[in-house]
């Protein structure tokens, strides 16, 4: 069994990243490598616990740990107040004190909301990330971003709060439905499109590959995704500057969440037609030529995601926009890209002229 390991680099608060192909019943030896006690709640959905729960189970108990299943509706339209306080009345009822950890088995959605309330909860309890969709184990794992939704705006509720270790097992990606699959995909092209181009011409060469499953080609792409994601974070732990690069087609997408509700797209779809339209907001800016558009634009064609902003009167998107975390007293900070691999930080006061260019 090979596994790779990426460090997080936040001084004491550093942490692994174990990526590999089987390794999920590793999960026990790893919490007691990390001197965890007490009772592990593992947090969950109902989509995910019936296939990896038992395994979890097992080897948290043969490591001596006891084990209580939190398991939650599965989909984005859960991620508010009322699920968070789900798992706060389960971790009261099992009475999980400050010597016991969560552990986060599921995507993005779980692995937020269970940050928040190990963070929370008790004023802070440890907790793993086992992220077993692809969006979140290239992302939403790593870098201590936890949260709920608001009705008016994404993750407007939350705290930086870094998990004791990540661990990784691309075996769990051969029970995700395609759908989920490519938009895990749409989160991996944002780390080429603005931080590395040569990262960007693999995934272009290897769509086929990716879209196969094939896991030499996904270790390779959720290997890269997680090292330039550990490196911002190292240097900029609380996006106070150069973490921001990160919400690359996030800040249309969020807005397209938000205005068909978080039922129409999945996260990664709707990030992929923020970046085809950052792309193209990029160029009117003069940050890349048509050809980077074009580039962009046919990577997410290529990986099947959806690239035009659905209709909603621009007054709409102006709203949803002007609640972006984003926002300050000089704008929106609009993040582009410069060619292919590399990006610029604009300032944007003017958000109904921001929207005329992707008309």
């Amino acid at each position: 069994m090979i596994v790779q390991t990426i460090k997080v680099a936040l001084g004491e608060r550093s942490y692994d990243i174990q990526l590999g192909a089987g390794i999920l019943g590793t999960i026990g030896t790893v919490c007691r490598e990390l001197g965890l006690t007490g009772t592990a709640a593992v947090v969950s959905n109902t989509t995910v616990a019936p296939l990896y729960f038992d395994t979890v189970r097992a080897a948290m108990e043969a490591a001596g740990y006891q084990v209580l299943l939190v398991s939650l509706p599965d989909g984005e339209a859960y991620k508010n107040s009322a699920t968070l306080n789900q798992i706060y009345d389960a971790l009261v009822d099992g009475s999980l004190d400050r010597g016991s950890f969560i552990l986060a088995l599921g995507g993005g959605v779980i692995g937020d909301m269970a940050g928040f309330a190990a963070a929370s909860y008790l004023r802070g309890i440890p907790f793993v990330q086992l992220p077993t969709t692809l969006l979140s184990q290239v992302d939403s794992s790593v870098g201590g971003k936890t949260g709920i939704n608001h009705p008016r705006g994404k993750n407007l509720i939350g705290a930086f709060y870094q998990p004791k270790a990540v661990l990784i097992d691309v075996m769990t990606l051969d029970t995700l439905p395609e759908r989920e699959f490519r938009a895990g995909l749409g989160e991996i092209v944002k780390y080429g499109a603005v931080l590395d181009g040569d990262f960007f011409r693999f995934l272009e060469e290897n769509v086929d590959a990716l879209l196969a499953r094939d896991k030499e080609a996904l270790i390779q792409a959720v290997a890269r995704s997680c090292s330039i994601k550990a490196k911002v974070v190292a240097v900029d732990e609380r996006e106070g500057g150069v973490r921001a690069v990160l919400n690359y087609g996030h800040t249309l997408g969020h807005a397209v969440e938000t205005l068909t509700e978080y039922t129409t797209y999945l996260h990664g779809e709707a990030v992929a037609i923020g970046m085809v339209q950052a792309a193209k907001i990029s160029k009117h800016f003069g940050y890349c030529n048509q050809a980077d558009r074009d580039r962009i634009a046919a990577l997410i064609a290529a990986l099947g995601l959806p690239a035009e902003l659905p209709a909603f009167p621009s007054e709409k998107y102006v709203e949803a926009l002007s609640h972006d975390k984003k926002v300050r007293d000089k704008g929106l900070l609009f993040i582009c890209n410069r060619g292919i691999g590399a990006y610029k930080m604009e300032r944007v006061t003017d958000l109904k002229a921001l929207l005329d260019i992707c008309a």
